[in-house]
């Protein structure tokens, strides 16, 4: 017999992350091989550009894992836009990614009316669409090799 509970539980979120990837490990001999080299640590990756006065004018936020970078957040200031900074942050992640962490590739998300074109500009390839998700909304994903 079993009950269905919803709740939120830090550490029930924790212990099924936890018993997910010992199965998953468990299962495939990629990612067993992954644990056996030690690439199968999540690190975070964080990188901010700031003005002279040390205000946030951008900034990206990730990880690395299994020799992929995944950026989750990818935001520059509306003031600060076509200059440089986006560009300048996602070149910075993918050198850290590559050269420090030895990542082979790059993965992001962003929606239609976000970046796409940028991404593109900056050698990304589509490899998903989601049409609305959420409704009236195009995700798209894309990746990059280093």
């Amino acid at each position: 017999m079993f009950r269905l509970v919803a709740e939120i539980d830090p550490s029930r979120r924790a212990e099924l992350g936890a018993r997910l990837r010992a199965a998953n490990t468990a299962a495939s001999p990629a990612l067993r091989a992954l644990r056996a080299a030690g690439q199968d640590r999540e690190a975070p990756l964080q990188l901010w550009a700031l003005d002279d006065t040390d205000a946030l004018v951008g900034g990206l936020a990730g990880h690395t894992w299994a020799g992929w970078l995944h950026v989750s957040t990818l935001w520059v200031d509306e003031r600060w836009r076509g200059g440089g900074v986006g560009g300048a942050l996602l070149s910075e992640a993918e050198r850290v990614a590559r050269a420090e962490r030895g990542c082979r590739a790059v993965r992001l998300e962003t929606w239609d009316f976000q970046a796409p074109e940028f991404y593109r500009k900056q050698g990304y390839d589509v490899v998903c669409v989601i049409p609305d998700y959420p409704v009236g909304i195009t995700e798209y994903t894309f990746t990059k090799r280093l």
